[in-house]
């Protein structure tokens, strides 16, 4: 079983991943947050193995919060989910310690 916290301010985003994954059996959900300060709290109390990240949320966002898990719990394997390709943000992400990072564009 693989226990994951899903971080994204957009509510329906958020809601639509989290129960997606809930339909496979080899995943938990442990909580969902709204931003990096909510992410932290949660990863500090249900100790997930994966994190999905939005970057772009308001307070501390989404970089900010995977370099401070990342130091904190370095067991826990970090993923960004975005739809914003800024440059230099694939970059940041790895530097943050995340292992996987899908951009999401519609064209």
């Amino acid at each position: 079983m693989i226990r994951v916290a899903i971080a994204e301010d957009q509510f329906l985003v958020r809601d639509a991943l989290a129960r997606l994954l809930a339909m496979e059996p080899d995943f938990l959900v442990t909580g969902q947050a709204r931003d990096g300060h909510e992410l932290l709290a949660l990863v500090e109390q249900t100790h997930p193995d994966l994190c999905l990240v939005d970057i772009e949320m308001p307070g501390k966002d989404g970089l900010e919060a995977c370099a401070e898990i990342h130091q904190r719990y370095p067991d826990v394997a970090l993923a960004i989910l975005t739809t914003f390709g800024r440059p230099g943000y694939l970059k940041r992400a790895l530097d943050s310690g995340v292992c996987g990072y899908l951009e999401l564009t519609t064209k």
